[in-house]
């Protein structure tokens, strides 16, 4: 369910009712007015900015050894990312509640969104327990999160057909499966990751569809989101978003690209599902010194001003009232400015 589906307590007139503590009596009514003005303060108090930016973090392998110029990283790399964005006070959401407005997370928490893209063994192996392997991406995610209350292990893994090292119907639908059971989102990356610029329409859609059938297939649960092999837009940009092939119609809330900055809220006039930039999970070493997560994280500390803080209520949009002018009209009904 996105925001736009979500009624919003308080916006009118009447009452709403407080949730009740435990062996307390029936729930007391409170004013709407009252409920309204206690959320502004609690926006306020947090300096809550749902206009901000949100970091999209694009991760490719996670090796012992990566390779000079490559997207790799090494597993002590990757931990201490993640170690750092739970200092920082950021919380992961997937792609899909990101591109749908779904953003729950405390309030004075920031979004971010961490994405890995071809499916590499890597990223995801589940040992003959069904646990995932302590030293790929998931393992590590899931253990910081445990040494980090609050942190959620939640990422969007945009899959092609080598998912994850596996072969044959049954290890695919294990992999799959266990990311949908364990809160992780799978995302389309197409089939064949083939760069679809400069491609004939019925090329671009058969490619998606191919990826998208790869997932649906394996798992009764369609994917929300695409990400672009290579971050390369199709001639019509549409193509990516929403479109037919075989007798499959794919919508997505989102088409992912491959760099260079943080995304706008989804809440902002400036959100444009049909090219979402990521950031590439690197330190500051050439290009990188600019435009690499280490750049881009040490860039939203040092404007917080700039960065989404969640008010703590997934049903309002909170942010400084000068901000208003860049509200995206259909979320105007679910504001709270302070």
């Amino acid at each position: 369910m996105s925001l736009g589906v979500i009624a919003l307590a308080g916006c009118g007139g009447g009452e709403v009712a407080t949730r009740p503590a435990a062996g307390a009596g029936p729930a007391k009514a409170v004013p709407a007015q009252e409920a309204r003005k206690a959320a502004v303060a609690t926006a306020a108090k947090v300096k809550a900015n749902e206009l901000g930016q949100i970091p999209v973090l694009m991760y490719h392998r996670i090796v012992a050894k990566p390779a000079p110029g490559s997207d790799d990283r090494s597993p002590a790399q990757f931990r201490a990312e993640l170690e750092r964005l739970a200092k920082e006070g950021y919380v992961p959401i997937t792609a899909r509640e990101y591109t749908t407005g779904r953003i729950a997370i405390p309030a004075g928490k920031h979004p971010v969104v961490l994405t890995f893209d071809d499916s590499s063994p890597s990223q995801l192996t589940l040992d003959g327990s069904g646990a995932p392997k302590p030293d790929t991406a998931v393992g590590i995610l899931m253990d910081v999160a445990r040494k980090n209350p609050g942190f959620r292990p939640v990422g969007t893994f945009y899959v092609i057909k080598d998912m994850f090292g596996t072969f044959g119907h049954d290890a695919q639908a294990q992999v799959l499966g266990w990311l949908k059971d364990n809160g992780f989102d799978v995302g389309n990356h197409t089939r064949d990751h083939l760069n679809l610029r400069g491609r004939a329409k019925d090329q671009v859609e058969g490619q998606i569809v191919a990826g998208h059938k790869l997932i649906t297939d394996l798992i009764k649960d369609a994917p929300a989101t695409i990400a672009l092999p290579y971050g390369n837009q199709p001639t019509t940009k549409q193509w990516a978003r929403q479109g037919q092939a075989s007798g499959v119609r794919y919508d997505y809330s989102g088409v992912f690209l491959a760099g260079y900055t943080p995304a706008a809220s989804p809440f902002s006039k400036d959100f444009d599902p049909l090219g979402i930039p990521r950031i590439r999970a690197m330190d500051k070493v050439g290009d990188c010194a600019r435009f690499c997560s280490t750049a881009w994280l040490d860039w939203l500390k040092a404007h917080p001003e700039d960065r989404f803080t969640s008010d703590g209520d997934v049903r309002t949009v909170a942010f400084p009232k000068f901000k208003n002018p860049y509200v995206a009209p259909h979320f105007t009904k679910y504001t709270l400015p302070y």
